[in-house]
């Protein structure tokens, strides 16, 4: 995947109309935004990607349905709408996403610091896992799971999920609130 240009941010997520490639971003540890889109479907299983071998970030892991980091001059909502259709092949209109709220989030992963503010929908599916494509280099396999499932495997097998700490449980109660 080509680097892209995203823009900066302070720590309290105001821009700073500076614009660095997002190498650069996670080299320095600057300030940037990403979109995360939770799907789940009516019975509340989430879409889970198995992120590329070759990945620089979290190779070889569970992760997010789809996520990407916000280009330069981007709305959040449209990276997410970008990413859903670039990452498993399915157009998603604006309305249709759901906003949760603005996370925080601070990593390191070998040399890299991201330093992240993620913007985070969620989006219910009532279609087919198997007519869904994954984007070459980026995405593995995808997989519906159970929200039970997916605690039990963050508790006894945690080295396959992409560490997000505590943010999986938060994601875990808000989808489980909103398939009641």
């Amino acid at each position: 995947m080509a680097d892209e240009l995203v823009d900066v941010c302070d720590e309290n997520n105001n821009l700073t109309g500076i614009q660095k490639f997002k190498s650069e971003a996670h080299k320095a540890g600057l300030w940037h935004r990403a979109a995360h889109i939770w799907i789940y479907n009516p019975k509340g299983d989430i879409l889970l990607q198995l992120r590329a071998k070759d990945k620089e970030l979290h190779p070889d892991m569970w992760d997010i349905s789809a996520a990407g980091h916000v280009r330069a001059g981007e709305e959040p909502i449209i990276s997410g709408l970008r990413e859903i259709e670039e990452e498993i092949g399915l157009k998603v209109k604006k309305e249709e996403l759901e906003f949760f709220r603005i996370q925080k989030y601070r990593s390191t992963f070998r040399n890299l610091k991201n330093n992240e503010f993620h913007y985070i929908y969620f989006f219910k599916f009532n279609g087919d896992v198997r007519t869904l494509s994954m984007q070459d280099g980026e995405v593995q396999s995808i997989r519906f799971l159970s929200l039970d499932k997916i605690e039990d495997e963050l508790r006894t097998r945690p080295e396959r999920y992409v560490p997000h700490g505590g943010y999986w449980t938060e994601v875990i109660n808000e989808i489980r609130k909103r398939s009641k």
